[in-house]
């Protein structure tokens, strides 16, 4: 072994927290190994969790999320916006910390669901509005219910972490770079390496890997059925490792290039294609329908904002159900990546002022994401709609991973656009695993903001191989039950997350003041002044009067 060789490991076995390494990767690997052990007895295990998770805590997951939604708009216009994240200048330009941010796993799932979630609400609306499915009046709701899900609330989980993380590490000493560092005020800075903390570190890296690698695994499949779809090309189980293998390999390269010459570079790349094809997409597609469906699915979602993040479907037919489906299911997968968007953001902020980092992380993110469900998804509908294009088997089959290559396969040269949506598949599917192994390194590290390349490359393969196998299993029981688990997994980040901005505002209102009570509040009776506290007489004060 060389000296540099000798060093590089060296390196990683010195930087490594091992409590949370270990128990990381054991946990990772333990359940990858249980589903080819006994794949039926875990998948019921698992199942009978997640049962009760949705049916005892939905109700938690809708108002945590919601409230943290409201405090971040706080955040935005109030005067708290002003503080900032450490002492030194933004390391990037806004418009790549808004491209990194973005592309942070956020964006792998916008890109997916774009053409295909609106499908479904159309099919099956939320019984909140009492639409019938199928129909015109289903179109302008199925647009409202998947900006709902995609625009505030998912981001509003990334923003909260990536805002704690960032604002403790970078404004307290000897506070590191990590998830458990997002609780600092109420786990006690002293107790940053106590069991509490790591308990919190070790479910992050385990809720991290699981929810990104099924994420990286819909993203995957649905480049491979681009490839069968348009030119046949059936891969099979050694095909799919060979595709997975090479992105792993694509990915590993940008990731070890480091966040600037890696992650900037190619987030940047995949915002501009993003752009260019959202606006082909409005361009050549029914112009004018689609903005007057944005219009109205917009004002319909900042109307019924309220009433749909708390919506739990009691009192009407399968509501809750339907609710358990799709919100809760989406709210739980978002806080599942929240650990590993959080920290990754905290790593891009520091010098940034909060306001600028809870705008980016709702406002400029939804911005972007609201034309692209709006004129992706707005097209797809009108074309199923009028028969344009056939999305039936979409929707019986439950296979949104066709649903781009059917859109775009109806436009003009379609087999440039179906070309251009697997670059754009492929890029983000690259963007979305490095971010993601960068976040485990660190959070394996100890808070290490510049991981190890043995480290990074180690958490990389398990990343592509846990893809590899989620995209092998696919369509059996075993996927159902990782995605359950991830459910599972993420459901304690909602507390995880409220805890946060609990953090964040007892933080804020001792060191920056109060907004909504003074030090000294009187809710019952009357306050008494004392003498010091009485107005003075004579000039300049009260005017006495003679009378008795």
């Amino acid at each position: 072994m060389s000296d540099a060789e000798k060093g590089a490991v060296e390196t990683f076995f010195e930087e490594i927290d091992p409590v949370v390494f270990a128990f990381g990767a054991l946990l990772t690997v333990g359940v990858i190994a249980a589903f080819f052990i006994n794949q039926s007895a875990v998948t019921k295990t698992i199942n009978d969790v997640y049962s009760w998770v949705v049916e005892y805590l939905n109700w938690a997951l809708l108002v945590i999320v919601f409230l943290i939604v409201l405090f971040l708009l706080f955040l935005i216009v109030g005067p708290w916006g002003k503080i900032k994240m450490g002492d030194e200048d933004p390391e990037y330009s806004f418009l790549s910390f808004f491209a990194m941010l973005y592309s942070a796993g956020f964006a792998a799932g916008v890109v997916f669901w774009g053409p295909t979630e609106a499908l479904f609400y159309y099919d099956n609306p939320s019984p909140l509005f009492g639409v019938e499915g199928g129909t015109a009046e289903a179109i302008p709701i199925a647009i409202q219910q998947t900006l709902f899900h995609w625009a505030l609330p998912q981001l509003a989980v990334f923003t909260i972490m990536g805002l704690a993380i960032g604002y403790f590490a970078y404004n307290y000493e000897d506070v590191p770079l990590r998830v458990s560092s997002a609780l600092t005020p109420i786990l006690g800075k002293e107790n940053l390496d106590g069991p509490a903390a790591k308990v919190v570190d070790i479910l992050a890296v385990f809720a991290t890997i699981g929810g990104v690698a099924t994420s990286l695994g819909f993203i995957g499949s649905q480049f491979i059925a681009g490839l069968d779809y348009q030119w046949g090309i059936d891969l099979g189980n050694v095909g799919i490792l060979l595709v997975v293998t090479t992105m792993t390999l694509l990915f590993t390269i940008s990731m070890v290039l480091g966040v600037d010459r890696g992650i900037r570079r190619l987030s940047n790349f995949n915002m501009i294609l993003f752009v260019v094809l959202m606006l082909a997409t409005f361009i050549l597609g029914p112009t004018l329908f689609l903005l007057l469906l944005g219009s109205q699915a917009m004002g319909g979602m900042i109307a019924d904002f309220t009433s749909m993040s708390l919506y739990t479907g009691t009192g009407s037919e399968d509501g809750t159900g339907w609710m358990n489906s799709w919100t809760v299911f989406y709210w739980a997968w978002a806080l599942s990546w929240s650990p590993f968007a959080g920290l990754f953001i905290a790593r891009i902020s520091k010098g940034r002022t909060v306001r600028e980092v809870a705008f980016t992380g709702i406002g400029a993110t939804s911005a972007a994401t609201i034309p692209w469900f709006t004129f992706v998804g707005g097209t797809a509908l009108r074309y199923h709609h009028t028969g344009t294009a056939d999305f039936s088997n979409v929707i019986a089959n439950n296979t949104p991973e066709i649903s781009g290559f059917i859109l775009f396969e109806a436009f003009p040269l379609g087999t440039v656009f179906m070309i251009a949506f697997m670059i754009l598949v492929t890029t983000f599917f690259i963007t979305s695993a490095d971010s993601s192994t960068l976040a485990v390194s660190m959070m394996t590290t100890g808070g290490k903001a510049r991981p190890s390349t043995i480290n990074r490359i180690f958490w990389g393969v398990v990343l592509g191989l846990t893809a590899a196998i989620l995209m092998i299993i696919g369509g059996s029981d075993g996927t159902g039950a990782l995605q359950n688990a991830v459910i599972i997994t993420g459901a304690p980040f909602a507390f995880v997350c409220f805890a946060a901005m609990l953090s964040l505002i007892k933080d804020f209102a001792s060191k920056h003041g109060r907004v909504l009570l003074q030090d000294e509040t009187v809710l019952i009776g009357s306050s008494r002044k004392t003498e010091t506290d009485s107005p003075p007489t004579g000039p300049g004060g009260p005017v006495e009067s003679d009378d008795d």
